[in-house]
């Protein structure tokens, strides 16, 4: 958690450097409003990262320095290898995405079809 903390708190350093210099030089309101938002975002990311790790206080696999990839090992869950309902779900989602962009009739019936597969 500490480098991810500190890593999106660079970013959102970066970004409201970026957002004052842009606005000086473009004066474009669309681009400066975008980038206000990244910053906004990537310091909230930031700051949960932040208060996670301060309030769990443990340190994470990825934290150690030595670690190896095998430290972070440890149970995926069950996958059933012979079920057709993840691929059932997943073109139901598909359908629904292209109702978005083909006509809305479609998205109804996908949107429809997949709440009863995932139920």
């Amino acid at each position: 958690m500490k480098f991810g903390w500190r890593l999106f708190v660079g970013i959102s350093l970066f970004y409201g450097i970026t957002t004052v210099i842009y606005a000086l030089w473009a004066k474009e309101v669309v681009g400066i409003v975008a980038l206000i938002l990244s910053t906004c975002l990537a310091a909230l990311i930031g700051f949960y990262f932040w208060f996670t790790d301060r309030r769990l206080g443990s340190t994470l696999p990825e934290d150690n320095l030595d670690g190896e990839i095998a430290d972070r090992a440890g149970e995926q869950g069950f996958f059933s290898p012979h079920s057709w309902w993840p691929f059932v779900v997943a073109l139901f989602a598909t359908i629904t995405g292209l109702g978005l962009i083909l006509g809305w009739w479609m998205t109804l019936i996908g949107t429809a079809a997949l709440m009863i597969s995932i139920m």
